[in-house]
């Protein structure tokens, strides 16, 4: 049988760095690590452990002794309970300070590279309402705060939209004011919520897989631009106009008002028709006089401003002259194809996703680029000898995997290859020094570039720029 984890408590516990997916890291007596969810590098803290393992700890500060001098007030009032924006109690520069650290030890630690100076992080000049695309949940029977569940009150109203509560797929925290998208998300999102209320327009139980309104999702543009998609369970037209109408009305800024109906236990909308009730089906976003069309369902980079200083690296790194053959891997909708066509003799954007490579080929057209070709498939499958005798070796290749990485084969195929650079932007550094780490025996690593894209969090991106050695 298994021993009953035991849970231990560790007194004056200094927080001395932060580790992997935001936690935070401190030493138990015996040596062992403890991480820790709710503290500062710098504090020093009471520790109750939840979770003991073979070589390390994992806990929560009970008790703070002293507060460290890398902690600043939180901006939203839900912070700690909500799950995002985790690293909102530490000042910025120390956020850029140990994102940078986590991608130079994963290159050094995992890659076992050697690397030339790392070029400091670049921050987001927006450290709020950065964010382009954000999703709600609705549900009828909200998260109730810990201070609510020892009052008295008796709580009638517990319809919610806002956030899942971390680890619990059916607890929804009710969002008065997220800091993360820019006016008018926060109106839109209160609105909606308070007229479906008045007009008795019921909420999702996705325990009981009952009521109407499912989710919200606004998406914005540099330019302007709001796209606002309405999830219903049910399909009950007459109280789906009523809102609509009333969201168009009260918000003629509203470039798309689109709707789904779902009635399957999961809420994605990727296997769903997306209507359109009024405005167009798509927004545009803009970049270098480039236009990008993104309907519902597109996926485009979240950070918009930081994505546009994210792509001019990741297209000085490749140093085009005007006569390479660039090969774009996971090219999305093919936006960092795009933005280096002007500079390259011709690219080629390979993608899993069908939608993505329709709208990477509209996007294109719409931009009168001529001298990109996308191609879609598995990338193991597709970027093989075959593919490559017919459309060139190339010069250049840019890749941008999911966080997975990219797979052995893929590496090995660029291996075989061998073009003159590789420029790797990837959004987990561990996955890209494991990948590295395979291709040093023909590549060095001679720029290293971190960039932060979201602020308030522990993700980063880093490009890598590799030459043949």
């Amino acid at each position: 049988m298994r021993k009953k984890n035991r849970r231990q408590v560790f007194e004056n516990v200094e927080v001395i760095d932060a580790g992997a997916k935001g936690k935070t890291i401190g030493k138990a007596p015996d040596g062992r690590v403890i991480f820790m969810t709710n503290t500062v590098p710098g504090d020093i803290v009471d520790v109750q452990t939840t979770k003991k393992r073979k070589s390390y700890f994992e806990g929560k500060a009970t008790h703070f002794h002293s507060l460290s001098d890398k902690r600043v007030t939180p901006e939203c009032q839900h912070f700690g309970t909500c799950g995002g924006c985790k690293w909102q109690h530490m000042g910025y520069e120390h956020q850029l300070f140990f994102k940078q650290k986590e991608v130079e030890n994963n290159l050094r630690r995992i890659g076992h590279l050697d690397l030339p100076e790392v070029n400091t992080i670049l921050g987001s000049e927006k450290q709020y309402f950065y964010r382009n695309k954000m999703e709600f949940s609705f549900s009828d029977s909200r998260w109730l705060t810990l201070e609510e569940l020892k009052s008295d009150t008796i709580f009638e109203d517990k319809n919610a939209l806002g956030f899942h509560i971390p680890g619990m797929w059916d607890k929804i925290l009710d969002i008065e004011k997220c800091h993360l998208q820019a006016d008018p998300s926060n109106a839109i999102r209160l609105e909606t919520k308070d007229f479906a209320i008045k007009n008795r327009i019921s909420f999702f139980n996705p325990r009981n897989q009952h009521g109407e309104l499912r989710t919200l999702m606004i998406r914005t543009s540099s330019i302007g631009e709001i796209m606002v998609l309405v999830q219903f369970f049910e399909n009950d037209q007459e109280k789906r106009n009523l809102l609509l109408n009333h969201l168009q009305k009260i918000f003629p800024e509203i470039t798309a008002l689109l709707f789904v109906i779902n009635p399957k236990q999961n809420d994605t909308i990727y296997d769903q028709e997306v209507i359109c009730h009024s405005g167009r089906d798509h927004i545009f976003e803009e970049m270098e006089g480039l236009k990008f069309k993104i309907n519902a369902k597109s996926f485009y980079q979240t950070n918009s401003e930081q994505a546009y200083e994210l792509y001019k690296i990741t297209r000085d790194f490749a140093g085009l002259t005007g006569e390479e053959l660039v090969y774009d891997l996971y090219t999305g909708t093919g936006t960092i194809a795009q933005f280096v066509a002007k500079k390259a003799k011709r690219v080629v954007g390979i993608e899993s996703v069908p939608e993505a490579i329709t709208d990477a080929k509209a996007n294109a057209e719409n931009n009168n680029i001529k001298n990109v070709d996308f191609y879609v498939g598995d990338m193991k499958n597709v970027f093989n000898q075959e593919f490559i005798a017919a459309h060139g070796i190339p010069d250049i290749i840019i890749t941008d995997p999911p966080r997975d990485g990219m797979h052995k084969d893929v590496v090995q195929q660029i291996l075989n290859i061998s073009p003159e650079k590789v420029v790797y932007v990837s959004c987990n550094s561990a996955t890209q020094a494991r990948d590295l780490e395979l291709m040093k025996e023909i590549y060095k690593v001679t720029k290293v570039q971190p960039v932060d894209m979201f602020p308030q969090t522990h993700h980063v991106e880093n490009i890598v720029l590799l030459e043949k050695l």
